[in-house]
């Protein structure tokens, strides 16, 4: 179990492989609850695998592994990706990517398949799941009338709060998101900035962002990923308007300031 009560997530010596090849090494992080944390680093720094390996999503692929320790709430520890249950893992911590990815289904859809693939029979159950999800995400008043439509027919910044509906039906208590405003204009970037500074009175989120300026906007915490010889590694962590403003290793001074990138 998590060490201390208010950790969402404790990584403990997590090292990541991809066909046996070390990208991503010891790893010892621990992320408070109902906190935004977010990852800043350059490309092949490794944010994204450490993300992905919290819930399991690149050991489905890519010969990727890892080892060390992982837990997730009170969840057992996770050693390595064969003793996960995958299931209740991804029911607990919700992914969002950088592309809005909506199933080419109706908007009603989208959230009724996660919910059934997870038990929920129930059609009133699912409705009310539903109805709550989308208000949340602010998109309830935009699509009551029209859930049947295609969820593709919705804007970008519609289709990525389609999605963090969909990972909340399900009631999960850590949110991930790999650069979810990468791809939308700044109004629907504001607006999903503004929904997660709501979203962690609820839950504990961890985001992936290249732009600083909306970590030094949205986060809690903050977390400096480097390279070294190609092997990503934590080279800072803290609260984010200290290591913004006063930064203590010469890579996070110098990457937070943008002398280098």
């Amino acid at each position: 179990m998590c060490e201390k009560q208010h950790d969402a997530i404790v990584l403990s010596n997590v090292n990541v492989f991809y066909s046996g090849e070390k990208k991503v090494k010891n790893i010892n992080l621990n992320i408070e609850k109902n906190k935004i944390t977010a990852f800043v680093g350059p490309s092949g720094c490794g944010k994204s695998s450490v993300l992905n390996v919290i819930n399991a999503i690149n050991c489905d692929y890519q010969n990727c592994t890892f080892d060390g320790e992982i837990c997730i709430a009170s969840k057992t520890p996770m050693k390595g990706v064969r003793r996960l249950n995958k299931v209740q893992l991804r029911r607990t911590v919700g992914t969002i990517f950088q592309m809005p990815q909506p199933f080419p289904l109706s908007i009603r859809k989208n959230i009724e398949f996660p919910l059934k693939h997870h038990g929920i029979g129930d059609k009133h159950v699912r409705y009310q799941k539903m109805q709550t999800a989308l208000e949340k995400v602010g998109l309830w008043n935009d699509v009551k009338s029209r859930l049947d439509d295609s969820a593709l027919a919705l804007s970008g910044g519609q289709q990525q709060r389609l999605c963090i509906a969909r990972a909340l039906a399900l009631e999960p208590e850590i949110l991930l998101l790999d650069e979810p405003c990468s791809a939308l204009d700044p109004y629907s970037s504001k607006a999903i900035e503004e929904l997660l500074i709501e979203l962690k009175k609820e839950i504990s989120i961890i985001v992936v962002t290249h732009n600083l300026a909306q970590a030094k906007r949205i986060a809690d915490n903050c977390c400096v990923f480097w390279t070294e010889d190609e092997v990503g590694y934590l080279a800072e962590r803290g609260e984010a308007h200290t290591l913004f403003s006063a930064p203590t290793t010469a890579v996070s001074r110098e990457y937070l300031t943008g002398l280098i990138s």
